[in-house]
């Protein structure tokens, strides 16, 4: 048990001293770089996280990663049980998914803001397409690992399409579906940053592209800090999820 809490805690306390020498050793050259410190950086975050301000923006990038995950969640389990179940659809889809998979969501910023305009809609937009592809290929991939045997038991008992897909490819393929969640996450909390960039008043990104305009430097990587450990906490939210799913299982 010791082992497991120094270990992490002594990786990060090496981090923040080749943080802290970096800074030091590049602050020679270049002063300014003297605010980036970790110094510097933590005494910004305990005056941030008193502020109200920074709980708003935190707010609204959050809830913007809820509705982005669940459009993902809506458009990329159908396609992915309607991938799996049908060798038709696949194979006239699989070409386009993985073409369109390897797109960058932030290519697509400019198109966003002109059919969408500016505001929450195009951000929504970009956070849902990076989102949808890890979910909509674990989906696939369940479909076309679960037991057939199970699938002709319901065809057996004269079981409708309706009730196999949501009584028995739904609750066999969860697993995958909550492993795409988890990977969705990841990509959504990536692009979440320059996606908030894009013309909106609120959210981390926004507060970061303010903060360098304020030249609140101090306070840009305090909100660094901030995004990687809601990061962190996010992503062992969705394998606790995932866990605790397979224990039940």
């Amino acid at each position: 048990m010791p082992s497991r809490i120094l270990l992490p805690l002594g990786g990060l306390a090496l981090a923040a001293l080749l943080w802290a020498a970096g800074t030091a050793v590049l602050a020679a050259n270049t002063p300014i770089l003297a605010h980036f410190a970790p110094l510097e950086a933590f005494r910004a975050l305990g005056r941030l996280v008193l502020d109200p301000i920074l709980w708003e923006h935190i707010l609204v990038s959050l809830q913007r990663v809820a509705v982005g995950l669940l459009f993902a969640l809506a458009i990329g389990i159908p396609a992915g049980v309607l991938t799996g179940i049908s060798r038709l659809f696949a194979a006239a889809t699989t070409p386009l998914f993985q073409f369109l998979r390897m797109i960058s969501p932030l290519s697509w910023m400019p198109i966003a803001v002109m059919v969408l305009g500016v505001g929450d809609a195009p951000v929504y937009f970009l956070l849902a397409f990076a989102a949808v592809w890890p979910i909509l290929l674990n989906t696939a991939a369940g479909v076309t690992q679960l037991d057939r045997n199970w699938l002709l038991l319901a065809r057996s008992l004269s079981a409708t399409r309706g009730e196999t897909i949501f009584r028995v490819i739904l609750p066999g393929i969860t697993a995958h579906i909550l492993s795409g969640v988890r990977l969705a996450i990841g990509i959504i909390w990536i692009i979440l940053v320059p996606a908030e960039m894009l013309g909106v008043s609120a959210g981390l990104g926004y507060f970061i592209l303010d903060a360098r305009d304020r030249l609140a430097y101090p306070d840009l990587m305090a909100a660094i800090l901030i995004i990687g450990f809601l990061g962190f906490l996010l992503d062992h939210g969705a394998r606790w999820l995932y866990q605790r799913w397979l224990h039940r299982a």
